[in-house]
């Protein structure tokens, strides 16, 4: 019996300070997140999904590839509609451009951020709104849950690195019919308590 195929790794970028001031834009990161999670589509099937016109996601399209997001994706379509796709699976951030020199970075990283929490918002509504069209099954299947643990920093780093660990053991599960496309969102943030 031949041992199943393994899934190939996510490929991932890591962001330098170069790159974040080209992806840390509203439209960009959407639409880069649109075709990571949908695969190729054109300038004017993006503006049609994300409610842009189609003269903004095409300047934005050209950003994203003037510095490394996206390509173009031979094979698709017909005539002279340009189709593309995303280069890389995911995005690493590097917290220190949090605290680069030039205040620039360090606002695109600080928009950056602030739009991976839009993002995950929007997600989450996404989900609330449209929970009923699931079935029983997906919406037990879902999580919408928050812990609060008191632990050291390096006690925090573990507990993140774990979680990634699991949720990427997953990525090799087999897959059926029934499979759908899951999110998950991690969140390990410290808070200081009113007494403090």
């Amino acid at each position: 019996m031949s041992e199943k195929p393994k899934a190939p790794e996510p490929q991932t970028r890591m962001l330098d300070a170069r790159s974040l001031r080209g992806l840390a834009h509203p439209l960009r990161m959407r639409l880069l997140a649109a075709l990571r999670h949908d695969g190729p589509a054109t300038a004017s099937r993006l503006a049609e999904r994300l409610g842009e016109s189609s003269g903004a996601t095409s300047y934005h399209l050209r950003q994203l590839a003037a510095h490394g997001f996206v390509e173009d994706a031979p094979g698709h379509g017909k005539g002279r509609e340009r189709w593309w796709r995303a280069v890389h699976d995911g995005t690493a951030f590097n917290e220190q451009l949090l605290y680069d020199e030039d205040p620039a970075t360090r606002g695109a990283a600080d928009l950056f951020l602030h739009e991976i929490a839009t993002i995950h918002t929007q997600e989450m509504g996404t989900w609330l709104g449209d929970a009923h069209t699931w079935s029983p099954q997906w919406r037990r299947s879902s999580d919408l849950s928050d812990f609060t643990l008191r632990l050291t920093p390096d006690q925090a780093a573990e507990l993140v690195a774990r979680m990634h660990e699991l949720v990427e053991s997953y990525r090799d599960v087999p897959q059926s019919e029934d499979s759908e496309t899951v999110r998950i969102h991690t969140h390990a943030l410290p808070r200081r308590s009113a007494a403090e």
